[in-house]
């Protein structure tokens, strides 16, 4: 697994950590970006400095997150890898004066976490570096994935292709079905061609389709939370779920 290493040498004296975390969407493009920017940043930094790839929620909310599951144990990778937002203390590591941090998908951080802003240090997020006026905006993998190419082509293996991958047809097939962007297409070819093995992007988006809407090994509880909206008018709040089953029609004919 590609970026295990992260997580094997914590006994070195850490002089800085570096953090690189998504919103707390933690969608899938936001997670995968961060575990391959974790992953090169940690080729590219001096000794010292510990990078790592921080989920943007609790532990126990990422069985919602049907989609960004499957992808990860498709390529065995274990959620218990993982760093969630619970698991790690970046205001006492900010007050040591060790945190740098790389923001992914956002370009704030969430309110619990405004007196981190004094340790960010980059921001990688498509709505600043696109007018989604003219053209659909690129997703976080793959400008990621650009500065991989251009910075340190050598770390991009076919596993991690894979995730890039998956993931910027994932943002796509949400965002707009019916047509890629020629940049989104040029960046996929650029994989396709170095890796004529990865599976055809049909499988890849049939796929990701189930798992999206899929609850299997969700609690009715988990069920129910998993797309939960609230409504508000000022005084009454109504929480409303979303539940996908499947839809039995019964056609009778009549003699």
């Amino acid at each position: 697994m590609f970026y295990l290493h992260l997580f094997q040498d914590r006994s070195k004296r850490l002089e800085k950590v570096h953090v690189v975390i998504g919103p707390n969407s933690c969608d899938l493009d936001s997670l995968i970006s961060a575990l391959t920017y974790a992953y090169f940043l940690d080729k590219v930094s001096p000794p010292g400095v510990l990078c790592l790839p921080v989920l943007n929620i609790p532990r126990t909310d990422f069985n919602y997150f049907t989609e960004t599951r499957f992808i990860l144990e498709e390529l065995n990778i274990s959620d218990s890898f993982h760093i969630f937002r619970d698991e790690i203390n970046l205001h006492q590591l900010n007050v040591e004066g060790k945190l740098s941090i790389t923001l992914i998908g956002s370009n704030t951080l969430a309110s619990e976490d405004k007196t981190l802003e004094s340790a960010v240090v980059k921001v990688i997020n498509p709505v600043e570096q696109n007018d989604a006026e003219v053209e659909l905006r690129e997703s976080s993998s793959s400008l990621v994935l650009k500065e991989l190419l251009q910075e340190a082509p050598e770390l991009i293996t076919e596993q991690l292709a894979h995730l890039l991958r998956g993931s910027i047809l994932f943002k796509w097939m949400t965002m707009d079905p019916e047509k890629i962007s020629e940049k989104q297409e040029e960046i996929l070819s650029v994989l396709e061609e170095q890796f004529p093995n990865l599976p055809p992007r049909e499988d890849i988006i049939n796929v990701l389709q189930e798992s999206q809407f899929s609850a299997q090994s969700l609690s009715i509880e988990q069920t129910m939370l998993k797309d939960l909206k609230e409504l508000s008018d000022g005084e009454i709040k109504v929480a409303v779920s979303a539940v996908n089953m499947t839809l039995e029609v019964r056609v009778e004919v009549l003699s």
